[in-house]
């Protein structure tokens, strides 16, 4: 249910504002491109601000100045050639003009694996993982695992416990990059059959007793017990072996619990 929570307050977030992300800056090398949305503020000038989106022909258009070329340029750049155009076009004298992008149209993410809507999104101002997951539809509960990875443009890989991430630790909630790839692999499974009330495959969750396995479920039948519960388990070499187990026992990736009749 926190889980659930946490997805439905961040897609309220989304559907409020398509730029749920603030504005912020740029780094330093980054390139505008094709796609990208700009917020460019004029400062003492308000009518001159605006929001623009860079054309395919790598252009934005400027009140009074009309289409300003800035595909390839640094946001720095981009304020230098927009001071340029207002004080040759004798418009304005010693303009103060500040570009942030507000959506890297240009630069993408990908999203893979046990998610809503797997795909590539945009980078947007300051994007995260929390941010991203929510536009990519959040992760399955059903079938996700509890752990993330991100493979970043240049190879390296990180880690995220989504588990912790949805709790608010904002370690979890890595900043990303275009380029950058999550993947939210399949979670393990294992299977309960016998005296429950709904036998079948089911999700294992980090810390699974065979107690909380009965209960997920369905629990027992009126005739079954947890006291001859035993595991189908394969070794090392993959040879099925059966182990009997009590309800504190945790469970492993492929366990196949078998729930017997009560002697009594």
């Amino acid at each position: 249910m926190h889980r659930l929570m946490l997805w439905l307050l961040s897609t309220c977030l989304l559907a409020v504002s398509p730029l749920h992300a603030a504005a912020g800056g740029a780094p330093e090398d980054y390139k505008l491109g094709a796609g990208d949305l700009v917020r460019v503020t004029v400062f003492g000038s308000p009518d001159l601000t605006t929001e623009a989106r860079v054309s395919q022909s790598g252009s934005i258009t400027c009140p009074l100045i009309g289409s300003v070329p800035v595909a390839g340029l640094s946001t720095a750049q981009a304020e230098q050639l927009l001071v340029r155009r207002y004080t040759q076009g004798q418009f304005l004298r010693d303009p103060q003009i500040s570009v942030l992008v507000a959506e890297y149209m240009s630069q993408k993410i990908s999203v893979l694996g046990h998610v809503g809507k797997p795909g590539q999104y945009p980078l947007r101002a300051r994007g995260n993982v929390l941010d991203v997951l929510a536009e990519a539809g959040g992760v399955l509960a059903q079938s996700a695992g509890d752990r993330a990875t991100i493979t970043r443009a240049d190879g390296s890989k990180a880690e995220i416990d989504l588990d912790a991430l949805f709790d608010g630790d904002p370690k979890q909630n890595l900043a990303l990059n275009g380029g950058d790839r999550i993947y939210v692999p399949r979670a393990p499974q294992f299977y309960v059959y016998g005296q429950v009330q709904k036998p079948g495959m089911y999700k294992l969750e980090r810390n699974m007793t065979v107690s909380r396995a009965i209960s997920a479920s369905g629990g027992l039948t009126s005739r079954g017990t947890e006291r001859r519960a035993v595991v189908k388990r394969r070794d090392a070499s993959g040879k099925e072996q059966e182990y009997s187990v009590s309800g504190s026992d945790l469970l492993q990736p492929d366990d196949i619990l078998f729930i017997k009749e009560s002697l009594f």
